[in-house]
Protein backbone atom coordinates (compact mmCIF):
# COMPACT_ATOMS: atom_id res chain seq x y z
CA UNK A 1 0.00 0.00 0.00
CA UNK A 2 1.05 3.56 -0.60
CA UNK A 3 -0.36 6.68 1.02
CA UNK A 4 -0.19 10.04 -0.72
CA UNK A 5 -0.33 12.70 1.98
CA UNK A 6 0.50 16.30 2.84
CA UNK A 7 2.04 17.09 6.24
CA UNK A 8 -0.52 18.37 8.72
CA UNK A 9 -3.50 17.80 6.46
CA UNK A 10 -6.35 15.41 7.23
CA UNK A 11 -4.11 12.63 5.96
CA UNK A 12 -2.38 12.67 9.33
CA UNK A 13 -5.45 10.80 10.59
CA UNK A 14 -4.93 8.21 7.85
CA UNK A 15 -1.31 7.84 8.92
CA UNK A 16 -2.54 7.18 12.47
CA UNK A 17 -4.78 4.34 11.27
CA UNK A 18 -2.01 2.80 9.17
CA UNK A 19 0.35 2.90 12.14
CA UNK A 20 -2.29 1.32 14.39
CA UNK A 21 -2.66 -1.53 11.90
CA UNK A 22 1.08 -2.04 11.80
CA UNK A 23 1.45 -3.50 8.31
CA UNK A 24 4.12 -2.28 5.86
CA UNK A 25 3.19 0.66 3.64
CA UNK A 26 4.86 3.49 1.76
CA UNK A 27 4.26 7.22 2.08
CA UNK A 28 4.59 9.85 -0.64
CA UNK A 29 4.51 13.50 0.39
CA UNK A 30 2.48 15.70 -1.96
CA UNK A 31 3.62 19.32 -2.27
CA UNK A 32 0.29 21.11 -1.99
CA UNK A 33 1.89 24.56 -1.71
CA UNK A 34 3.73 23.91 -4.97
CA UNK A 35 0.56 22.74 -6.71
CA UNK A 36 1.60 19.11 -7.17
CA UNK A 37 -2.00 18.03 -6.61
CA UNK A 38 -2.94 19.77 -9.88
CA UNK A 39 -0.22 18.12 -11.94
CA UNK A 40 -1.25 15.68 -14.64
CA UNK A 41 0.73 12.93 -12.91
CA UNK A 42 -1.18 13.35 -9.65
CA UNK A 43 -4.56 13.80 -11.36
CA UNK A 44 -4.04 10.36 -12.89
CA UNK A 45 -4.02 9.08 -9.30
CA UNK A 46 -6.79 11.33 -8.01
CA UNK A 47 -8.71 13.60 -10.43
CA UNK A 48 -10.08 15.44 -7.36
CA UNK A 49 -6.59 16.89 -6.79
CA UNK A 50 -6.51 16.33 -3.05
CA UNK A 51 -5.14 14.05 -0.35
CA UNK A 52 -5.30 11.50 1.09
CA UNK A 53 -5.05 8.90 -1.65
CA UNK A 54 -4.38 5.23 -0.95
CA UNK A 55 -2.93 3.01 -3.66
CA UNK A 56 -3.73 -0.61 -2.84
CA UNK A 57 -1.41 -3.51 -3.53
CA UNK A 58 -3.20 -4.30 -6.81
CA UNK A 59 -2.82 -0.71 -8.02
CA UNK A 60 -6.37 0.38 -7.20
CA UNK A 61 -6.66 4.03 -6.17
CA UNK A 62 -8.91 4.83 -3.19
CA UNK A 63 -9.84 8.40 -2.23
CA UNK A 64 -11.82 10.24 0.48
CA UNK A 65 -10.85 10.07 4.15
CA UNK A 66 -13.85 8.11 5.42
CA UNK A 67 -13.69 5.57 2.57
CA UNK A 68 -9.99 4.92 3.17
CA UNK A 69 -10.44 4.66 6.94
CA UNK A 70 -13.34 2.23 6.55
CA UNK A 71 -11.48 0.09 4.04
CA UNK A 72 -8.41 -0.17 6.27
CA UNK A 73 -10.53 -1.11 9.28
CA UNK A 74 -12.62 -3.72 7.45
CA UNK A 75 -9.64 -5.36 5.77
CA UNK A 76 -7.65 -5.51 9.02
CA UNK A 77 -10.20 -6.84 11.53
CA UNK A 78 -7.47 -8.01 13.91
CA UNK A 79 -6.70 -4.34 14.65
CA UNK A 80 -10.22 -3.95 16.12
CA UNK A 81 -10.68 -0.47 14.70
CA UNK A 82 -14.33 -0.80 13.70
CA UNK A 83 -17.16 -2.07 15.92
CA UNK A 84 -19.06 -5.23 15.04
CA UNK A 85 -22.34 -4.04 16.54
CA UNK A 86 -24.42 -2.40 13.77
CA UNK A 87 -25.44 0.58 15.92
CA UNK A 88 -21.87 1.19 17.08
CA UNK A 89 -20.72 0.90 13.45
CA UNK A 90 -23.31 3.51 12.50
CA UNK A 91 -22.18 5.76 15.37
CA UNK A 92 -18.55 5.50 14.24
CA UNK A 93 -19.64 6.59 10.76
CA UNK A 94 -21.77 9.38 12.22
CA UNK A 95 -18.82 10.81 14.16
CA UNK A 96 -16.43 10.51 11.21
CA UNK A 97 -18.88 12.26 8.89
CA UNK A 98 -19.32 15.07 11.39
CA UNK A 99 -15.56 15.57 11.79
CA UNK A 100 -14.70 15.15 8.10
CA UNK A 101 -17.69 16.64 6.31
CA UNK A 102 -18.92 19.31 8.75
CA UNK A 103 -16.01 20.40 10.95
CA UNK A 104 -13.43 19.99 8.19
CA UNK A 105 -15.21 20.79 4.92
CA UNK A 106 -17.59 23.47 6.23
CA UNK A 107 -15.73 24.76 9.29
CA UNK A 108 -11.97 24.58 8.95
CA UNK A 109 -12.08 25.14 5.18
CA UNK A 110 -13.81 28.49 5.75
CA UNK A 111 -11.22 29.47 8.36
CA UNK A 112 -8.20 28.61 6.20
CA UNK A 113 -9.55 29.17 2.69
CA UNK A 114 -12.17 31.88 3.04
CA UNK A 115 -11.55 33.07 -0.52
CA UNK A 116 -13.06 29.85 -1.85
CA UNK A 117 -16.40 30.83 -0.31
CA UNK A 118 -16.33 34.52 -1.29
CA UNK A 119 -16.23 34.90 -5.09
CA UNK A 120 -16.44 38.70 -4.71
CA UNK A 121 -12.95 38.82 -3.19
CA UNK A 122 -14.14 41.39 -0.66
CA UNK A 123 -12.01 41.24 2.52
CA UNK A 124 -15.00 41.97 4.76
CA UNK A 125 -16.85 39.09 3.18
CA UNK A 126 -13.86 36.82 3.78
CA UNK A 127 -13.80 37.73 7.48
CA UNK A 128 -17.52 36.96 7.68
CA UNK A 129 -16.81 33.56 6.13
CA UNK A 130 -14.01 32.90 8.65
CA UNK A 131 -16.41 33.74 11.46
CA UNK A 132 -18.89 31.24 10.08
CA UNK A 133 -16.11 28.65 9.92
CA UNK A 134 -15.07 29.25 13.52
CA UNK A 135 -18.66 28.83 14.69
CA UNK A 136 -19.06 25.55 12.76
CA UNK A 137 -15.71 24.26 14.03
CA UNK A 138 -16.44 25.18 17.66
CA UNK A 139 -19.98 23.80 17.51
CA UNK A 140 -18.53 20.53 16.26
CA UNK A 141 -16.16 20.34 19.20
CA UNK A 142 -19.03 21.06 21.59
CA UNK A 143 -20.95 18.08 20.19
CA UNK A 144 -17.90 15.80 20.39
CA UNK A 145 -17.30 17.00 23.95
CA UNK A 146 -20.77 15.78 24.92
CA UNK A 147 -20.16 12.40 23.30
CA UNK A 148 -16.92 12.02 25.28
CA UNK A 149 -18.51 12.83 28.63
CA UNK A 150 -17.54 10.03 31.02
CA UNK A 151 -15.62 7.99 28.44
CA UNK A 152 -12.13 7.75 26.98
CA UNK A 153 -13.05 7.13 23.35
CA UNK A 154 -15.97 8.10 21.12
CA UNK A 155 -17.23 4.50 21.28
CA UNK A 156 -16.77 1.82 23.92
CA UNK A 157 -13.31 1.13 22.50
CA UNK A 158 -10.74 2.90 20.35
CA UNK A 159 -11.78 3.10 16.68
CA UNK A 160 -11.18 4.90 13.41
CA UNK A 161 -13.65 7.55 14.62
CA UNK A 162 -11.04 8.63 17.18
CA UNK A 163 -8.53 9.17 14.37
CA UNK A 164 -11.03 11.52 12.69
CA UNK A 165 -11.49 13.55 15.86
CA UNK A 166 -7.72 13.55 16.33
CA UNK A 167 -6.96 15.27 13.05
CA UNK A 168 -9.42 18.14 13.62
CA UNK A 169 -8.14 18.44 17.19
CA UNK A 170 -4.62 18.59 15.76
CA UNK A 171 -5.71 21.58 13.69
CA UNK A 172 -7.12 23.25 16.80
CA UNK A 173 -3.78 22.72 18.52
CA UNK A 174 -1.16 23.27 15.81
CA UNK A 175 -3.10 25.59 13.49
CA UNK A 176 -4.73 27.55 16.32
CA UNK A 177 -8.15 27.02 14.78
CA UNK A 178 -10.04 26.70 18.07
CA UNK A 179 -9.79 26.07 21.80
CA UNK A 180 -10.69 22.47 22.55
CA UNK A 181 -13.29 21.91 25.27
CA UNK A 182 -12.18 19.77 28.27
CA UNK A 183 -13.27 16.30 27.15
CA UNK A 184 -11.93 16.82 23.64
CA UNK A 185 -8.63 18.14 25.04
CA UNK A 186 -8.33 15.05 27.25
CA UNK A 187 -9.08 12.82 24.25
CA UNK A 188 -6.39 14.63 22.24
CA UNK A 189 -3.87 14.08 25.04
CA UNK A 190 -4.74 10.36 25.15
CA UNK A 191 -4.31 10.13 21.40
CA UNK A 192 -0.90 11.80 21.54
CA UNK A 193 0.23 9.24 24.12
CA UNK A 194 -0.43 6.35 21.72
CA UNK A 195 2.73 5.03 20.01
CA UNK A 196 0.95 4.85 16.64
CA UNK A 197 0.03 8.53 16.86
CA UNK A 198 3.56 9.46 17.85
CA UNK A 199 4.91 7.58 14.84
CA UNK A 200 2.40 9.29 12.54
CA UNK A 201 3.38 12.71 13.88
CA UNK A 202 7.05 11.89 13.36
CA UNK A 203 6.45 10.79 9.75
CA UNK A 204 4.76 14.10 8.99
CA UNK A 205 7.44 16.15 10.76
CA UNK A 206 5.56 17.11 13.93
CA UNK A 207 7.44 15.00 16.52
Amino acid sequence: MKLYYAPGSCSIGTHVILEEIGKPYQSHEVNLAGGEQFSEAFKQINPKSKVPVMILDDGTSLTEWIAIAGYLAVTNPEANLLPQDPLDWARATEYMVHCNCTMHSHGFARIRRAERFTPSGDEDDEETVRGQGRRIFNDGFALMDEVLQGREWLLNHYSIADAALFYVSFWADVRGAATMPPNVAAHYARMKSRPAVQRALAIEGFA
